[in-house]
């Protein structure tokens, strides 16, 4: 069971705790702080690639052997799959409940110009341009509501998911674990900073928004207990849970984090990503010749 207690503690690290540390972060002055976070996600999208392709497909490969090593290639490309899947609905979802709330606003505001030209006034007229402002303030206070609400939800599933990544990466070697939540930390911090702005912006005080980000990773914690009792009786199922957990520190580097990247292009900024990148991946190529020395 010390072995679980590990997972436990390791999954609030990468849950729980990496929301204090982007709290704390935001303690620093705004100005500093946009000019800070990028290079953070470079170096996060760094160590996520190093996780993945240093860390953990190796060790998945090494588990298979080489005659399953097409196995793992199909984890992967699962897992990628699924990640992609996830993010569509994730997109839809939101675009959706946006779609909705616009045109609703949209019906409410040509029935109020209805209204208003069928009396006569300027009194009248007036209550009607009050009630269409009231109605259009309801709808955006909606909308930003729905926003956090999302951004909760969304978190809940995504750390429990980590959880279940760091657990399974306990599960082959203890410097595996601790490579893999480095990585869950390192690209969960700029995450949770964005996260935090969301949530203040749907109304809640700075102290209520922190608290909740910082609830979201319990759930972190519940997917590596689920996932240390399922794996330990499925110990054949690790190497193909260890590339599924590659699949998602890849897509989360390549499809989430480099595209935002990409829009500063100019010599400067692109020669500091390019160093703060190649400075994650050799912070994960440094452990893990720690871990196998």
């Amino acid at each position: 069971m010390a072995l679980l207690a590990w997972i436990v503690f390791f999954t609030a690290v990468g849950g729980i705790a990496s929301a204090a540390f982007a709290g704390l972060f935001l303690l620093v002055p705004e100005a500093a702080g946009r000019r800070l976070l990028p290079h953070f996600i470079s170096y996060a999208t760094g160590a996520l690639l190093g996780a993945a392709l240093l860390a953990l497909l190796p060790d998945a490969i090494e588990g298979v052997g080489p005659g399953g090593a097409r196995g793992i290639g199909v984890a992967l490309l699962v897992g990628l799959g699924i990640f992609f899947v996830i993010e569509k609905l994730v997109l839809w979802w939101h675009t959706h409940s946006n779609g909705h709330r616009e045109d609703e606003a949209r019906h409410a505001h040509l029935h109020g110009d209805a209204a208003g030209k069928s009396h006569h006034g300027h009194a009248a007229h007036g209550e009607h341009a009050a009630h269409g402002e009231h109605a259009a303030h309801n709808h955006d206070l909606g909308a930003h509501t729905a926003s956090g609400v999302l951004v909760i939800i969304g978190d809940s599933i995504h750390n429990a998911l980590d959880g279940v990544l760091i657990a399974a990466a306990f599960l082959t070697s203890f410097p595996l674990g601790l490579v893999t939540t480095f990585a869950v930390a390192a690209h969960e911090i700029p995450h949770r900073v964005g996260d935090f702005a969301i949530l203040v912006h749907s109304g809640m005080s700075p102290g209520r928004a922190l608290v909740m980000n910082m609830a979201t990773g319990l759930t972190s914690i519940l997917g590596g207990i689920a996932a240390f009792f399922g794996l330990q009786r499925a110990l054949g199922v690790l190497p193909y849970a260890l590339a599924f957990a590659a699949a998602g520190f890849l897509y989360i580097a390549v499809a989430g984090l480099i595209p935002g990247l990409h829009r500063r292009a100019d010599p400067r900024t692109s020669l500091a990503q390019v160093v703060l990148m190649g400075l994650g991946v050799g912070t994960i190529a440094w452990a893990e010749s720690l871990a196998h020395q």
